[in-house]
């Protein structure tokens, strides 16, 4: 018999989007408790873009040390059901169910398998596929962030890059907490994050963010653009830095270590874990219309090495999306 066959994008080398190419493979079919997805919306986000180029170099020990595991990228989807395997239990085919691995889900197909026991979950009914795709990684890290901290109804966090996937879910999530949000972001930006509610909004082509005379009790980097030492003076007594990003020779992780036992203000680096978590969290927020997602550019697959070079760039708001119906692409 003849197998089937679907569109994805592939490359067999760590680099640059110019390793990426679209080709025809194989269609995966599901056996077990496995699904079969067609894929209609996912995203090219940070994590994709460190699984594609194998930086920084820590992720070549989950990816493949010298040459990557999976030739497909991709770590998020929302889609269609169209078959599962013998011993599925909580899903059957015509659900629109959406997911997120960090690890790599091989979503950058038009087809894609997963398990029933992965970090799955039905699309809510009033939700787009390309709106719930927005619920996914960006919202996932930022919960993380929020979990490890202790937010209290009129705490002062300032979020640093809240325009971007991570920093737009971090201002809404602190909003829906009750805290007091003060967003950094540019220009362009600005109306974005009154939309979103934000209490302070700092345009950081015209001032620094760190050298305001106002505390906090949270500075939560969302691009890790900034750091600990930069961040010192704006946090009070107590304050606590996080970023997105291990930092230069891997400071984070230091300093999350050593600040802790020396008291005052201190760093802290949460490990990203239990998606599943989020999963819930977010469709209870989704639910009550306390989420948005934002979403700045819409491409196809044929498009995706394009869509790789402008979110490495680091100029993206918000969400990069890849649509399987090429009549959605925004970017002709």
């Amino acid at each position: 018999m003849k197998s089937k066959v679907m569109k994805a994008m592939v490359r067999i080398t760590y680099g640059n989007p110019e390793v990426i190419s679209i080709k025809k493979i194989d269609r995966p079919e599901p056996t077990g408790d496995k699904l079969l997805i067609k894929n209609h919306v996912t995203t090219v986000n940070r994590t994709d873009c460190a699984i594609l180029r194998g930086k920084p170099w820590i992720m070549r020990i989950f990816q493949g040390i010298i040459s990557p595991k999976k030739i497909v990228t991709g770590t998020d989807f929302s889609g269609e059901i169209i078959a599962v395997g013998n011993e599925v239990i909580n899903f059957k085919k015509g659900d629109r169910v959406f997911g997120f691995d960090d690890s790599g889900l091989q979503s950058h197909a038009e087809y894609l398998i997963v398990s029933e026991s992965q970090s799955i979950d039905h699309i809510p009914d009033m939700m787009s596929y390309q709106s719930a795709v927005t619920a996914l990684e960006g919202p996932h890290y930022a919960y993380n962030f929020i979990k490890t901290l202790d937010i209290k109804k009129g705490d002062k966090v300032l979020v640093n890059g809240a325009s971007g996937a991570i920093g737009s879910s971090l201002v809404q999530l602190l909003k829906y907490f009750e805290a007091s949000v003060t967003a950094v972001c540019s220009t362009k930006n600005i109306s974005l994050m009154e939309e979103l509610d934000a209490n302070y909004i700092i345009d950081y082509t015209n001032k620094d963010f760190t050298k305001v005379e106002k505390t906090y009790d949270y500075v939560l980097d969302a691009v890790g653009k900034s750091s600990f030492n930069k961040c010192k003076p704006i946090l009070k007594e107590k304050g606590v830095y996080i970023s997105s990003e291990l930092g230069r020779n891997f400071q984070n992780l230091f300093y999350a270590l050593i600040t802790p036992i020396l008291g005052g203000k201190k760093v802290i680096f949460p490990v990203p874990r239990n998606i599943e978590e989020t999963l819930v969290f977010m469709r209870k927020l989704i639910k009550m219309n306390q989420f948005k997602g934002i979403i700045d550019r819409v491409y196809t697959l044929d498009e995706i090495s394009e869509a790789y070079k402008y979110v490495l760039s680091g100029h993206k708001t918000g969400n990069v999306i890849i649509t399987f119906d090429e009549e959605n692409s925004l970017n002709k």
